[in-house]
């Protein structure tokens, strides 16, 4: 049995209702601003778009429900989801699929279908009851590397879709999305302006919208899943957490504020190393020491990263407060195993899902999940769980980019994850995990 180390940080502060205290009163205003017409799809998959196949086949595994998720990919196959309405919403580099909650394969398509692109991030908004995801293009004719935003018309993703190409010409790489009940949002490398905001609404609606720009970056866009219109940005740096919001101004177009700038004090943030990989020298991409993902629930923005723990890389979570107090921190290691990749999880009663992969020279990438109920002790997990067993070592140092974690938006408390598994090839097929969690009564 796989046993992990846990800790939690020396300052806890129960709960997360304390109101932020910004540091700064100074409002940040887009630097400019650009109308973006929507390509308008009726339907998911139209006539002359190749069904895309892939998947399924539910099983037990461990005691939990698992079906496959694409298993076309390369080394790089940044697996995704998005649950709500009855349907689970899978991405990855080489396409979009549609399953129902019991893993039937229900119609797919390339991102051709979808204006073209790669780096996927997708969520279910359950306040809008809309599903949305991006794709970014770095390869169009007029060179305006376009990042598509796709947002679906209702919450049945098989019907009507919204894509709005916004134009990033000097992006070098694909970025994060986020939303809240009135805005979507979108950083990434590149430029001079690295983050922009639209209207949620606006683009359900399929309404020419106005796109704001703003210089520099604003940090990583949350998933906030709390029912409030302010849309979070998140920055971790060596020494601080930097947290920022998108609010409306008094002339009801977006402002930014500075929410908390606060030393964390956490002992890990360096980037982890490579890992190894059984039967072969070729060490493997560890992940970022940057969150991929993060969540804004019940007043708390939560975590996880990779990160270097004694030159093997560990997967480390965190439940801050938005003036950027810790409430808690826990570590995710093992001696003589790596923990990779990884993404969270957080439901409407702060029970928790950490996905990640694990690694070892004797072991092939293999999918992995740990989770805790709200009242275990802070900082702990309850148990690391195997998903599966990796087939083969990969050729090269890349390997998906990211991990999948997300909420069930029509529950509020199942929570899911979908992880690679390296194939007999070394290439990276999916799976795809629904963990339940019992109702509060």
């Amino acid at each position: 049995m796989i046993l992990n180390k846990l800790w939690t940080a020396g300052l806890l502060v129960f709960g997360c209702f304390m109101p932020a205290l910004a540091q700064s009163n100074d409002e940040i205003k887009p630097s400019r601003t650009e109308q973006i017409s929507p390509i308008i799809k009726k339907t998911f998959r139209e006539d002359h778009c190749p069904q895309r196949v892939q998947g399924g086949g539910t099983k037990m595994y461990n005691g939990y429900m698992q079906f496959n998720g694409a298993m076309d990919g390369n080394r790089q196959v940044d697996p995704q989801i998005a649950v709500g309405g009855g349907y689970v919403l899978h991405a990855t580099n080489s396409g979009l699929i549609i399953y129902d909650k019991e893993g039937v394969c229900i119609d797919g398509v390339s991102q051709n279908c979808f204006n073209k692109g790669i780096d996927p991030k997708m969520f279910f908004d359950t306040h809008n009851k809309v599903f949305g995801f991006d794709l970014w293009n770095p390869w169009d004719a007029e060179k305006k590397k376009p990042v598509n935003i796709a947002i679906s018309k209702s919450d049945n993703p098989t019907k009507g879709w919204n894509i709005y190409p916004v134009p990033a010409p000097k992006g070098v790489d694909g970025g994060g999305i986020g939303f809240s009940k009135k805005w979507i949002g979108y950083s990434f490398p590149g430029g001079e302006e690295k983050t922009f905001v639209m209207s949620i609404k606006d683009a359900k609606k399929g309404k020419e919208t106005t796109v704001y720009h703003f210089e520099g970056t604003l940090g990583h866009p949350v998933f906030v899943q709390d029912d409030t219109e302010d849309l979070f940005f998140f920055t971790l740096t060596s020494e601080e957490f930097i947290i920022t919001k998108v609010t409306e101004g008094e002339d009801g177009t977006p402002v930014a504020k500075l929410v908390s700038q606060t030393k964390h004090n956490l002992e890990y943030t360096n980037y982890p190393p490579k890992s190894p990989q059984k039967d072969t020298e070729q060490k493997t991409s560890s992940g970022d020491r940057n969150p991929k993902n993060l969540v804004f629930q019940n007043g708390c923005i939560w975590f996880s990263h990779a990160v270097n723990y004694k030159g093997r890389s560990a997967v480390q979570w965190h439940q801050v407060k938005t003036d950027g107090t810790i409430v808690q921190t826990g570590l995710i290691e093992n001696e003589g195993t790596n923990y990779i990749q990884t993404t969270i999880a957080v439901n409407k009663n702060n029970d928790v899902v950490i996905g990640f992969q694990e690694t070892n020279e004797n072991m092939f990438i293999s999918p992995r999940f740990a989770y805790r109920h709200a009242n275990d002790p802070l900082g702990e997990v309850t148990e690391i769980v195997n998903l599966g067993e990796g087939k083969g070592a990969t050729d090269g140092t890349s390997w998906g980019d990211y991990s999948g974690s997300v909420i069930d938006g029509d529950n509020l408390t199942d929570l899911w994850t979908v992880q690679s598994i390296a194939n007999k090839y070394g290439k990276g097929e999916t799976v795809i995990v629904k963990v339940p969690f019992q109702e509060k009564k």
